[in-house]
């Protein structure tokens, strides 16, 4: 759904962020645009304190609850009391998943005789139901579209909330975007903001370099997030221009963006405590960045592709006296991943003393999860808190806020978990390399009680950053699972007084570069 051409590598793991501020200015336009088209304002969402863990504790994983899924694209949860998840798979079908009842073998929706499914990327790639959907019963779908692949924003009316299937036959095609020259970089994401407004977001329109020079392009719908009225239809239009978006009645640009600058913005989603919008945009081939916009910032310019991440791209798409909004976060594509899949903040009750206030992301190569945090000041926490999955394509939020995530090929659903790591402890490790060869070496590890308490038994642990396999341990037993090792005391070795130290070594096979662990852990807390 996202990988940029030049892909089919599966990166490694990594742990490596740009931190930026994010500074904006505008006035919200949300009661502007609600007293000028009678939407009514969305109730004021409950304020969960923030967690107290730091990122530097916090972990994360996933635990499979489904299987059998044909390329998953979007996860949705409605709010009509029903507990289940809508999933859309790429060839142009929808799935029903209930915690209880597992995944419904029959699709909700199935309209894979309109999508086109050229090319990776394409399909079916986004859902959401209306707010109020008991009563408004308005299903939409965003999709690839055939013959030739022109991003499709539709709507399907329901007799009632719960009615299984659809009839492919209710389709009413809202807007049409065409996009025949390439098949990637379609975006595809759905989601009502808090104004009660539709926004979708859409890729540039393909191939590499935005060759189609759509970035900057104020009179193309590709390389933006549009904000619609879907409630009312304004003729000869399908749907209304709310009156609030910052280009309506500007001379060769489209009414109906309300950010620009993007490359494939594939997933985006508000945080439901405070409206504010979270981009993911997958990069070229440099960085991949999420950029993080107050509630009602309208015309935010992303800066593609006048720039990549932080830095200048191409300088000859940079208009002249623009402003461009800073990513809060950063990785290097083809280091750390390869295509970035944007996330949530989390708001659930479950793990809402360790993890509430933090934005979730991940990469479909690397499946690193990121964590982000804003703080005070512009500035934002960030931490890869290690894998979750294999090819993640989309995380969503069920109705009480807990994130899922579904993958590509291997057609998985996932639950996630947070959880609080034991508090630092008073210790030192030191690594020495002894001995290096062209295919191995040996090192040596010290550990030294810095504290005031005596050790009784230590579990020592740390990852490698290269390829490197710790093989027969001294003085320890030791294992190693993917990047990580696990050293343990011997039997007479285990009792560390405070001040006093233990070594052990280890054989390891390994080539090229063989750089040192970064951090450490004593039994599961890392030394401070």
């Amino acid at each position: 759904m996202l990988r940029r051409q030049s892909f089919g590598r599966i990166c490694a793991a990594g742990a490596i962020a740009v931190l930026m501020p994010l500074t904006l200015t505008g006035a919200p336009a949300v009661a502007r645009d609600n007293a000028r088209t009678g939407t009514s304002p969305v109730a004021a969402p409950v304020r969960i304190q923030a967690a107290a863990v730091p990122l530097d504790r916090l972990s994360v994983s996933t635990t499979q609850v489904a299987s059998g899924l044909q390329r998953p694209t979007a996860i949705f949860a409605p709010d009509d009391g029903s507990g289940r998840l809508l999933i859309t798979e790429k060839p142009g079908t929808v799935r029903v998943y209930h915690p209880s009842t597992g995944l419904d073998p029959a699709p909700l929706l199935d309209i894979t005789d309109r999508v086109s499914v050229s090319g990776n990327e394409r399909g079916l790639l986004g859902i959401v139901t209306s707010p109020g959907f008991t009563a408004s019963r308005a299903l939409y779908v965003a999709y690839t579209s055939l013959p030739d692949g022109a991003l499709t924003l539709s709507r399907f009316t329901l007799d009632t909330p719960g009615q299984h299937p659809v009839p492919a036959a209710r389709e009413q095609i809202l807007l049409t975007q065409p996009h025949i020259e390439f098949g990637n970089h379609n975006g595809g994401q759905l989601a009502f903001g808090p104004d009660g407004y539709l926004y979708w977001s859409l890729g540039d329109g393909g191939g590499a370099d935005d060759v189609l020079n759509s970035g900057q392009n104020l009179n193309t719908l590709l390389g933006k997030i549009l904000r619609l009225d879907v409630g009312r239809a304004c003729t000869p239009l399908a749907y209304c221009v709310p009156t609030g978006n910052p280009f309506v009645g500007v001379a060769n640009a489209r009414p109906e963006i309300w950010a620009y600058g993007l490359r494939n913005p594939w997933r985006f989603s508000f945080d439901p405590n405070d409206g504010s919008l979270w981009i993911a945009d997958v990069g070229q081939g440099t960085f991949e960045e999420v950029n993080h916009l107050p509630a009602g910032r309208a015309g935010a310019n992303l800066g593609w592709s006048c720039r990549e991440g932080t830095q200048v791209f191409n300088q000859a798409r940079c208009p002249a006296g623009a402003t461009f909004v800073e990513p809060v976060f950063t990785y290097r594509t083809s280091v750390d991943g390869c295509a970035i899949i944007g996330g949530h903040v989390y708001r659930g009750q479950q793990y809402a003393d360790i993890a509430a206030g933090t934005y979730l992301a991940t990469d479909y190569c690397s499946g690193t999860g990121f964590a982000i945090r804003p703080g005070s000041g512009g500035a934002y926490a960030s931490r890869a808190l290690g894998e979750l999955t294999i090819q993640p394509t989309t995380l969503g939020l069920d109705a009480a806020g807990e994130i899922y995530l579904a993958n590509d090929l291997p057609g998985q659903l996932h639950r996630v978990s947070f959880a609080a790591l034991p508090p630092p402890l008073a210790c030192a490790v030191t690594y020495r390399v002894d001995a290096q060869w062209g295919t191995g070496f040996t090192a040596t590890l010290t550990l030294t009680n810095t504290g005031t308490q005596p050790v009784n038994g230590w579990t020592v642990s740390w990852a490698f950053a290269g390829n490197q396999r710790a093989g027969t341990f001294w003085n320890a037993s030791g294992s190693q699972q993917g990047g990580t090792v696990t050293a343990r005391n011997a039997n007479w070795n285990g009792a560390v007084a405070p001040g006093a130290s233990v070594s052990f070594g280890f054989l390891a096979s390994g080539s090229g570069p063989n750089p040192p662990p970064t951090a450490f852990t004593l039994n599961g807390s890392p030394c401070a």
